[in-house]
């Protein structure tokens, strides 16, 4: 295919808009364009992601970064939300204040109004405002007594959890995995970008403090039409749904994947394939996107088979589209 044919749905500015925002955003995290761009496969697939890893590996600079680089319609782009265990459900949604002036009760937004939510150590909070979070990631709107309020049609939520110290934390339930489109590891840089960041750390935080914007909210839901637009070969709808059958059928395996989890798997490889400049996906997108979609969502019984299930699995299936030849 031609470069106007790999690009033609969105046409060749998507892939510049969303270039322009993974450089912006490399500006400040050195060293990990893949995983900035699994973040922004989510963003595009309307969905959320779950970010687990040690303190100190940039996943809070990142969702600052992001926030950053897209122009707001509103002055509530951006909301970090610190949880702990003493968080209330009203301390995210909002609540009902009385205003003297017009001698009624007033609805006060919480802090999920807004583009982008950072739920930094989401795993300490208590389970009923981990529940008070999944009304608003599932549905995109929050319930306050009678009155139902939708979010913006732009909301992403960027989740963190520490896997170590595990004290005092709810691990998130399986419900509530669900909801995140894919659970990605961060993970430390190699030695020579790690080098170039203690040479530069203070650029590197001007940057982050005076980065312009690049994108706006409007130019998100046009890229996020143009993911859907994107096309999917009907052998690769039918891997899809092997993977995700073998998942319920697998002796190992307490919970295979829901319904949910495939269509979050379609949005993704529909969005990844944009992100990479083409309108239409590839065997290599199922390989790179299905481990991040699946495997937090899968329960085993046995955890020694749990390292290498859903890897085999996945290659079974590109062994067989490879001889399909798409």
């Amino acid at each position: 295919m031609t470069e106007q044919q790999n690009t033609s749905n969105g046409s060749p500015s998507a892939y510049q808009s969303i270039q322009a925002l993974i450089t912006n955003i490399e500006q400040v995290i050195k060293g990990k364009k893949d995983k900035i761009e699994l973040v922004l496969t989510c963003l595009l697939a309307e969905g959320h992601i779950l970010i687990e890893d040690n303190p100190g590996t940039g996943k809070t600079v990142l969702a600052r970064a992001l926030a950053n680089s897209i122009r707001p319609e509103t002055t509530t782009a951006f909301k970090r939300v610190q949880f702990t265990p003493d968080l209330l459900p009203m301390d995210l949604l909002g609540t009902h204040i009385f205003d003297e002036a017009a001698k009624e009760f007033i609805f006060k937004k919480g802090p999920l109004f807004c583009n982008i939510l950072l739920a930094d150590e989401i795993n300490r909070a208590s389970p009923k405002v981990q529940s008070a979070l999944l009304e608003c990631m599932a549905e995109g709107q929050i319930t306050s007594g009678d009155t139902t309020y939708l979010l913006e049609d732009v909301f992403f939520t960027i989740a963190t959890q520490n896997p170590i110290e595990m004290e005092g934390t709810y691990p998130l339930p399986a419900a509530q995995l669900d909801r995140f489109s894919m659970k990605i590891y961060f993970g430390y840089v190699d030695e020579a970008t790690e080098m170039d960041i203690y040479s530069n750390y203070r650029d590197i935080h001007h940057y982050l403090k005076a980065a312009e914007p690049v994108i706006s909210i409007e130019e998100i839901r046009q890229l996020r039409e143009a993911a859907h637009q994107v096309t999917v070969h009907p052998e690769l709808i039918r891997s899809v749904t092997h993977i995700i059958r073998a998942t319920r059928d697998t002796k190992d395996i307490t919970l295979g994947a829901s319904t949910r989890a495939g269509i979050a798997l379609m949005k993704c490889l529909r969005a990844y394939a944009l992100i990479q400049g083409r309108n239409y996906v590839v065997e290599d997108d199922l390989n790179v996107l299905a481990p991040h979609v699946l495997q937090h969502r899968i329960i085993y019984s046995n955890t020694t088979a749990a390292r290498n299930w859903l890897q085999q699995t996945i290659q079974t299936e590109l062994e067989r589209l490879r001889k399909v030849k798409l």
